[in-house]
């Protein structure tokens, strides 16, 4: 596939009940990577079918049938969600640049390759920024725009728009990502926590053609609470006692305060300390410290089985130089 020179661009495309859509979306993205120098005919689409009612599947494996040197799908046995087609999707991807988009078409496949040049210009992904949306404006842009901020300030990864599915990844990077839950749209602050360089373009978004949004209040509430785990992923994967041992401590010395105020009110006022409440609130933060000591001893040996029984690294290397890389450390 493709020519001598040229890079390799796989678009993940999650398709769940988008059978009206996809016809045109596989033209328009041949058309706007015709004239992408580098990429023109060295790309794959690999639609993946997360469990769809209608007849998307048949319609792309009609579109594999017509375009099988650059479509490839891939059927789910049901519906996991957005993130989970993404991710299969990725598992999928043999590009040196992996892009994943909607299948509904209101990502414009014309900003292919502005994402793609950015990659080419060395940073490791690049999100979409939809500045015009086509969306609801109370029920959808407001809680976006508030989401984005929350989610910037958590992560301390500053973009406007975590929920565009429209990014560039650069391979080696995606396949180190292995997101759950809602989690597709923390890609970015992950890969920046792994070292990858994060920046964003601004890109055209359409009004919806066909069927009908799939997202609902019930997504925005996972989101909030991927968005915990997402915080502790990045703060504490690695050093679980550094939360837990903290709030242990925290919790102990106002257990030790409500303890001693419980004593000087004996010995100053003679009250009943069995009876008194500071000794009740003593004994509930002492013993609330002592449970998240436990926690965070148990939080370190899990991460040591994780990282030790897969031999998995806590750093990320972007590159060597000087030396072999295959060559053995103890050769130094």
């Amino acid at each position: 596939m493709g020519s001598k020179g040229e890079h390799l661009l796989s678009i993940v495309v999650p398709v769940f009940n988008e059978e009206e859509s996809l016809e045109d979306l596989h033209a328009e993205i041949a058309d706007a990577l015709k004239n992408t120098e580098g990429y023109a005919d060295s790309y794959e689409m690999i639609l993946v079918d997360d469990g769809s009612t209608d007849r998307s599947f048949d319609v792309c494996c009609t579109l594999h049938e017509r375009d099988p040197e650059h479509v490839r799908v891939i059927r789910l046995r049901r519906n996991f969600g957005q993130t989970a087609a993404i991710a299969a999707g990725f598992d999928a991807s043999v590009g040196d640049v992996i892009l994943p988009m909607d299948a509904d078409l209101q990502n414009d496949p014309t900003d292919i390759p502005k994402l793609v040049a950015k990659v080419d210009e060395g940073y490791d992904v690049v999100s979409g920024w939809r500045v015009d949306r086509k969306d609801t404006f109370w029920s959808r842009t407001v809680p976006s725009a508030i989401a984005n901020w929350l989610i910037s300030w958590i992560t301390g990864v500053r973009l406007h728009d975590y929920g565009c599915t429209l990014k560039a990844y650069r391979g080696e990077v995606a396949k180190e990502l292995h997101p759950y839950g809602e989690m597709h749209r923390f890609l970015p602050a992950l890969a920046s926590w792994s070292g990858a360089s994060v920046t964003e373009v601004e890109v055209n978004h359409r009004a919806r053609k066909h069927g009908r949004s799939k997202y609902g209040f019930g997504r925005t509430l996972r989101v909030l609470l991927d968005l915990l785990t997402v915080k502790f992923l990045l703060s504490f994967s690695t050093k679980p006692m550094q939360v837990f041992g903290r709030l242990g401590m925290y919790s102990f010395l106002v257990g030790i305060l409500a303890g001693l105020f419980a004593i000087a009110l004996k010995i100053v006022k003679s009250e009943d300390i069995t009876g008194n409440p500071w000794m009740y609130i003593c004994m509930f933060f002492m013993l609330g410290g002592l449970q998240f000591l436990g926690l965070g001893l148990l939080g370190e040996i899990n991460v040591r089985t994780y990282y030790e029984s897969q031999q998995k690294p806590i750093y990320t290397i972007r590159e060597i130089r000087g030396r072999d890389s295959g060559q053995d450390v103890a050769d130094r």
